[in-house]
């Protein structure tokens, strides 16, 4: 299989970053090579034992390094439709896409993290009935078609993106869970998984990978057509503490990193996006050659 490529994820928690670190950050991976870079869309962290951790709006730094940046991809991984109406939503994805001259991979989910949905006022129930009535409106928005929805919980009438966009806007789902997936899969490019999800290894992916294989079926989609994206969990410096690794899961170090890319190419992952501890300028640069 040929191998895959490789992206990178940018801090969101592990610790206070300034717009200048992401900006060099943003940089250094796009001249070291890296093919994309990432940033969690979350509002707040609390309730886990931790002391309560908020990142920057993703969208707004996504669009400074839309515009401080060249040839690398960019997103969210991955943009929570609840965050924001979903029409509204699609005006921002579209204008980045502007920005960046067609980078943007937007990718999106139906959220998970409850607490930050009580604090911010976003209702949490119903996620996956919100997320397909969302995903409608998102989809048809940024590939320029216009749309009417009456919907249980969302409405738009008559509503068309203008400017209409330029560029193809790539889509992204980033789930496991099934009725997410059944509205999902018939229209995305890319598929993704977090490293938690298929236990950080080969095997794990390949079977979770064979599950949606199975599903673009199911839901009328040729599978070879939707590429597929992995997360990659891995321990640069044993010795720093930005990401607790997981117990129950393997995670990549500086001496297997390029083989278990490899083996994740293997298994089906057209990209891995590598999660480092910690992340920083020295993460980036170290990573890159390693497995470049």
């Amino acid at each position: 299989m040929p191998h895959p490529r490789i992206g990178i994820q940018l801090p969101e928690v592990e610790r206070v970053v300034t717009w200048d670190e992401y900006l060099r950050m943003a940089q250094l991976a796009e001249s070291a090579g890296f093919a994309s870079l990432w940033l969690g869309d979350h509002l707040l962290y609390r309730g886990d034992g931790q002391p309560e951790r908020g990142p920057w709006d993703a969208w707004t730094l996504l669009g400074a390094i839309a515009a401080s940046t060249e040839r690398i991809e960019i997103g969210p991984l991955v943009a929570c439709l609840a965050f924001h109406p979903p029409a509204v939503l699609a005006k921002m994805a579209s204008t980045i896409n502007e920005i960046s001259a067609g980078r943007l991979v937007l990718g999106v989910g139906a959220g998970w993290n409850e607490p930050e949905f009580r604090a911010f006022g976003l209702p949490f129930d119903h996620r996956a009935g919100r997320f397909e009535e969302a995903f409608t409106i998102v989809r048809a928005l940024v590939r320029g078609e216009r749309i009417t929805l009456d919907g249980r919980f969302h409405q738009v009438d008559d509503v068309v993106q203008l400017p209409r966009p330029r560029f193809h806007q790539s889509l992204m789902i980033g789930s496991t869970g099934p009725r997410v997936l059944r509205a999902a899969l018939p229209h995305v490019d890319w598929w993704n998984t977090w490293f938690d999800w298929f236990g950080n290894d080969a095997e794990g992916f390949s079977a979770l990978n064979d599950s949606i294989t199975q599903q673009c079926r199911e839901a009328g989609r040729e599978p070879s057509t939707v590429k597929r994206s992995a997360c990659l969990l891995v321990n640069v410096d044993p010795s720093a503490t930005e990401r607790p690794i997981p117990s129950e899961h393997s995670a990549a170090t500086v001496s297997d990193v390029a083989a278990r890319v490899r083996e994740l190419g293997d298994a089906g992952a057209d990209e891995v996006i590598l999660v480092a501890n910690p992340i920083d300028e020295g993460s980036i640069g170290r990573l890159a050659e390693l497995v470049f």
